[in-house]
């Protein structure tokens, strides 16, 4: 499918012609930080829009990692020497984990949907190594790389635990060589597949990647001098006796141009349009491959009449994590500790489970998350949250009217409020007056006489509005343009 948006990389300027309004603001925050209630939104209209980018982008670079639980850098023998039962509490930290990456993908913003992409290019599977050690210094790799320089990421991560032993780094030996995480290096983590390298550049790099072996089981991994190969290797045409950091030097200065591409259009992809505009994509890569530094590049691609453009809007589909987490940003609807690792185990059975993707390709994304089985579990999700609130035992059945004031502005009129709160959520919104009557008639319901709508009685306040609520929340999940972004 061709890129219909040709709009340049030019800072958007709200105009007559071309409006900053509640549906860009929507875009800009659905796509940067999972989403945004009414109230944010409306607050978001009163600067500019490149405002709000910077905004965005200095709250991300400001935001410190995670922070580390006790038990991290503990390995499995100093966990069994304070007493502990390894596996029971192996266990119980993993799931600490697991719930940090709802808390964070609800109160973090950009950071972590950019922790989320580079987990997604980055790929380990904690069922390789389960150690939650290695979980939690990976995480925190991520977070803390996310904005920053993407060859020092690069550097950093290959030597964090979780890939060491995920991609076979640690069985990399001087006398037994394994080509493994050279070959990911190249194919997947900046180059792309068969773009810029040979086998022998594989060959070789695994040479100098070696010596990263001393260490047992959820033990931290360490260098050692014995099992280094000490030869003299060829990468890319350059000879010497190199190592790690040499080997990720030559990459960079020997393929800068090609990296550049490579990740600015998985960045393009991820963020603005699966269907790639080419002329974009070289125009930011020119500009990645000086220094490699992530920030920049954001700020210039979520400033641009690009991003911006009608073309850019509703072209994505959700992830779990996206369905999931902007709802309940939108809605505003109470999340609960407990919950959080109950919300981490819907998104798994939705297909994508953090810490776990596929394969080390990653999760594909866009149609690949729809399919019979998900799309059930991505309806469930949601109404899940609304049962939650809706559950009188909770207390909770007020915030449903919560959230449709704050939608309302204060209208009263059932005909402006429900369009508003089918904004809140839709890109796009819907496609036909008539589309939208059908969505106003399931708000009425049959057990609220019509003409209490036209006559006053009828007002927010209304006794029955929170379950009127949960009908027209039920109805609009379901819908094609709920699952887009």
């Amino acid at each position: 499918m061709e890129n219909c948006n040709i709009s340049p990389l030019k800072v958007f300027v709200s105009s007559s012609e071309n409006l900053w309004n509640a549906k860009k603001a929507n875009h800009l925050y659905r796509r940067l930080t999972f989403g945004a209630s009414p109230e944010i939104i409306e607050i978001a209209l009163k600067k500019t829009p490149e405002q709000i980018v910077d905004l965005l982008i200095d709250e991300a670079v400001a935001l410190a990692p995670t922070p580390s639980p006790e038990w991290a850098g503990k390995g499995r023998q100093q966990l069994i020497d304070e007493g502990f039962d390894f596996e029971e509490v192996n266990g119980d930290y993993k799931r600490e984990m697991y719930a940090h990456t709802i808390n964070d993908a609800l109160n973090n913003g950009l950071r972590d949907m950019l922790t989320l992409f580079w987990h997604n290019h980055f790929v380990t599977q904690q069922s390789t190594y389960n150690c939650a050690s290695y979980m939690f210094e990976y995480y925190n790799t991520l977070q803390e790389h996310s904005i920053g320089n993407f060859k020092a990421f690069v550097r950093k991560i290959g030597l964090t635990n979780a890939m060491l032993k995920f991609l076979n780094g640690k069985s990399n030996k001087k006398k037994k060589p394994n080509e493994n995480y050279a070959r990911e290096l190249y194919e997947l983590f900046t180059l792309g597949e068969n773009n810029g390298y040979t086998q022998r550049d594989i060959e070789e790099t695994a040479k100098a990647l070696t010596g990263y072996n001393k260490g047992g089981y959820c033990e931290q991994i360490e260098f050692d001098i014995d099992t280094f190969n000490d030869s003299e290797k060829t990468i890319f045409g350059r000879i010497g006796n190199w190592d790690y950091n040499q080997a990720i030097d030559i990459l960079f200065e020997e393929r800068a141009p090609l990296i550049a591409e490579f990740i600015i259009t998985k960045i393009y992809k991820f963020f603005v349009s699966p269907e790639v505009n080419k002329d974009v994509v070289i125009e930011l890569a020119k500009d990645f491959e000086i220094d490699f530094e992530i920030e920049p590049i954001l700020r210039k691609l979520f400033k641009s009449e690009h991003f911006f453009d009608e073309g850019a809007i509703s072209t994505l589909i959700k992830s779990p994590y996206d369905i999931n987490t902007n709802f309940l940003k939108v809605t505003g609807f109470p999340v609960s500790e407990d919950r959080k690792l109950d919300l981490y185990w819907q998104n798994s059975v939705a297909g994508q489970q953090y810490f776990q993707p596929v394969d080390v390709a990653g999760w594909q994304g866009d149609y690949d998350w729809i399919n019979t089985s998900t799309l059930t579990a991505r309806w469930d999700i949601i109404m899940n949250n609304v049962w939650q609130v809706w559950n009188k035992k909770n207390n909770n059945r007020e915030k449903l009217r919560d959230f449709v004031k704050e939608a309302a502005k204060e209208s009263e009129d059932v005909n402006v409020v429900v369009p508003r709160i089918i904004d809140a959520f839709l890109p796009k919104g819907l496609n036909t007056k008539a589309n939208y009557q059908d969505a106003i008639d399931i708000f009425k319901t049959d057990f609220i006489p019509g003409e209490y709508f036209t006559n006053g009685i009828w007002t927010l306040d209304y006794p029955d509005l929170p379950w009127q609520t949960v009908l027209l929340l039920q109805y609009l999940i379901r819908l094609p343009e709920f699952q887009l972004k």
